[in-house]
């Protein structure tokens, strides 16, 4: 479904991978009321994150500072589907291995969620990795904020109550834990 749009017009693009738009729109099948009304929209690739858990039932986890909100978050690993056509599988099985040097032999889809559908047009795919070994990071180079990121293991147990109690605030981690966990109270995850 889309509402008529009037106009368009970029309030900023460059070269990387975001844009903001703003478009005039009207409500569809008013005509009595041709009211016209402005929206901004953040235009953005996608996202994958990465629940990566092993034999022990404990999942890599990051600690990285996030300069918008301006904390440092436990987040899991994750990246932007800014690879032209790659699936979304692909990217998270790179971004796994360039963040934590990883990879996994299993791989399921838990959640595809909109970030913000009120803003932007950003969909996260987060999955579940098992199987884990190690995997050389390549020629990826780590930087900016992500060359100070902290890399650890945390148990499943204690990274869901930090969700619960609000300590672990960071929404696809928390969306991911809280999906592993329902999935694992009706035990539709295989055995590890």
């Amino acid at each position: 479904m889309s509402w008529p749009v009037v106009s368009s017009r970029y309030l900023h693009r460059d070269d990387w991978v975001v844009a903001l738009r703003e478009d005039v729109i009207t409500r569809p099948e008013h005509p009595e009321h041709p009211e016209q009304f402005s929206r901004i929209s953040l235009e953005h690739p996608g996202a994958v994150i990465v629940m990566a858990v092993d034999e022990h039932d404990r999942v890599v986890c990051l600690r990285q500072y996030r300069h918008t909100s301006g904390h440092e978050f436990v987040e899991l690993p994750a990246g932007l589907r800014d690879a032209a056509d790659e699936p979304p599988v692909e990217t998270a099985k790179r971004e796994l291995r360039e963040e934590v040097e990883l990879e996994a032999a299993e791989w399921r889809l838990l959640l595809s969620t909109w970030s913000s559908a009120g803003i932007s047009d950003e969909v996260h795919d987060i999955f579940l990795a098992r199987g884990l070994s190690h995997a050389p990071r390549g020629n990826f180079e780590m930087r900016h904020e992500e060359a100070e990121m902290e890399v650890f293991w945390t148990p499943v147990a204690d990274l869901l109550e930090a969700v619960l109690q609000g300590r672990v605030r960071q929404g696809p981690l928390a969306q991911a834990v809280l999906a592993y966990e329902v999935l694992r109270q009706r035990g539709t995850l295989e055995a590890h």
